[in-house]
């Protein structure tokens, strides 16, 4: 695999503050939203726990435990421990919204393991672009030019790349096969809230998702190395256009992930590790991250906040993230990530609403081909594995963090487990990718951290990657303020 470039990326500040107060146990706060806003439907999934199926804040507060933080506008989100599966704190985490780009995380956790090796070249031909939407996001790719399969990738995680997507599509067997596959493997995760219509999050009618699933499908993502890979890359080279008698050049795109790259108002989030963001005009900005703190891995992920602030979905993001490191310990669950159906040996906690969604399609070539997907990294059918690997330089000192551990099982203890497929020796030498700014595999990354910090230039600023569609007044998922998105608008996509 080419090396990566400056998957490092340098801390300019300390951990965000959090504004969180101590306080003993107490009820969600009430909800105070906008009555103008939408309303979540009075019933929902209770997959997880019961609690994940009512609506509104939920959060079980003890001792000692903060407050969560003030005035959070997402209307969906969740902040999980990544290990055990704990929810420590949901808000209408089961409400089917439209999901924009992050629904590329399934889209990489599906179709990643069947597109080896990732050097593997291939020339695009126009029907492979043919498909992709108005206003995409585009990495920047030209038809009768060859790219190889991590090209396309990189192409995917850091500039949320709809050309990029669809090519990979076609290579797997056709746009069609890959929706089905996608909805076959949301399935098998139990992401049953999921109804996949286009494999890059283009707004589409009827495709949803919602807070809950996606933190599951990041959760499988994660156990598999190139995806990690992928998405914790601050930068990379991508090829650029041939040009007749002259060499091919390459030129940098940078991860449009602020929780990594940083931007005005928005620091790299420390310790952050993953995972994807979005933006379309129906769906607004959404995020799942993944992020490590002493020990302690935690997923968030947040669906349409406010639209007054800039950058909210990641302040927002960051915030919940502060407040279930300081939480972790203090809180009582109000849910569980259930394990998918292969592995679930009934430990998970269950609820209603375990059916795939309305509108879900599954595919006769899809089921096991995601099916592999998933239970690649199985522990023998039982249980669910998890290997997160993340590595973070911190002002000037690279000092790695490497989690690598099994999902905890019914009688299991943490210090006996092991990893048949990746032992964190081997898994050390790999290189993490976007929504990440981490250090694992630096000396095939080539870059130094003093190279680290053109990580912090915003995505705008390597307009190189082809044509920033933010330039052409359309939607690109990532930084959509200013773009003047309404619901009305035509679906557009920025990512």
């Amino acid at each position: 695999m080419p090396a990566l470039k400056k998957i490092a990326l340098t801390i300019t500040s300390a951990a965000l503050l959090s504004g969180f107060v101590l306080s003993p146990a107490a009820a969600a706060d009430k909800d105070t939203s906008d009555d103008k806003q939408p309303k979540p439907p009075s019933t929902m999934s209770s997959l997880g726990g019961e609690q994940l199926g009512k609506a509104g804040t939920q959060v079980n507060l003890g001792p000692g435990a903060p407050v969560l933080p003030k005035k959070l506008s997402g209307r969906s989100w969740i902040v999980a421990d990544a290990e055990s599966g704990d929810v420590l704190a949901a808000h209408n985490s089961h409400w089917r919204l439209p999901p924009a780009s992050t629904l590329k995380m399934l889209f990489a956790d599906t179709v990643l393991p069947a597109l080896q090796p990732t050097t593997l070249a291939h020339k695009v031909t126009e029907n492979e672009l043919s498909g992709v939407g108005e206003g995409s996001s585009l990495v920047g790719i030209k038809e009768d030019h060859t790219y190889t399969v991590h090209d396309l990738w990189l192409g995917v995680f850091l500039r949320s790349g709809n050309d990029a997507v669809h090519v990979l599509s076609e290579m797997y067997g056709g746009v069609q096969k890959t929706v089905d596959a996608m909805q076959a493997h949301a399935e098998e995760l139990q992401a049953l809230d999921t109804v996949v219509v286009s494999p890059d999050g283009y707004d589409a009618p009827r495709q949803v998702s919602s807070a809950y699933d996606l933190t599951l499908i990041a959760r499988s993502g994660l156990q598999k190395k190139d995806f990690r890979e992928y998405a914790a890359t601050a930068s990379a080279d991508f090829p650029g256009e041939k040009k007749k008698g002259k060499k091919r050049e390459s030129f940098e795109i940078s991860n449009t992930n602020r929780l990594i790259t940083g931007d005005i108002g928005v620091d790299p989030y420390q310790g952050i590790a993953g995972v994807k963001n979005g933006y379309t005009t129906h769906a607004g900005n959404t995020f799942t991250g993944v992020a490590e703190r002493n020990g302690k891995v935690l997923l968030v992920t947040v669906m349409n906040p406010s639209a007054e602030e800039s950058h909210a979905v990641y302040k927002e993001a960051a915030h919940l993230l502060d407040w279930g490191f300081a939480a972790s310990g203090k809180v009582t669950p109000v849910g569980q990530l259930v394990p998918p159906r292969s592995l679930d040996t009934g430990t998970g906690i269950g609820g209603k609403g375990a059916t795939p969604a309305a509108g879900a399609v599954q595919g006769p070539g899809g089921k096991a081909e995601a099916t592999h997907a998933s239970a690649s990294n199985g522990s023998s059918g039982v249980g669910t594995a998890l290997a997160i690997i993340g590595g973070l330089l911190v002002v000037l000192a690279a000092a790695v963090f490497l989690v690598n551990r099994r999902w905890p099982m019914a009688g299991r203890t943490r210090g006996t487990e092991t990893d048949a497929t990746e032992t964190a020796a081997t898994a050390a030498g790999t290189k993490d990718a976007e929504d990440t700014g981490t250090a694992q595999h630096t000396g095939k990354a080539g870059k130094s951290a003093e190279d680290t910090g053109k990580a912090g230039k915003s995505a705008e600023d390597t307009g190189e990657a082809g044509k920033d569609v933010e330039d052409a007044g359309k939607d690109v998922e990532g930084d959509p303020e200013g773009a003047g998105a309404t619901a009305s608008a035509a679906p557009t996509d920025k990512s």
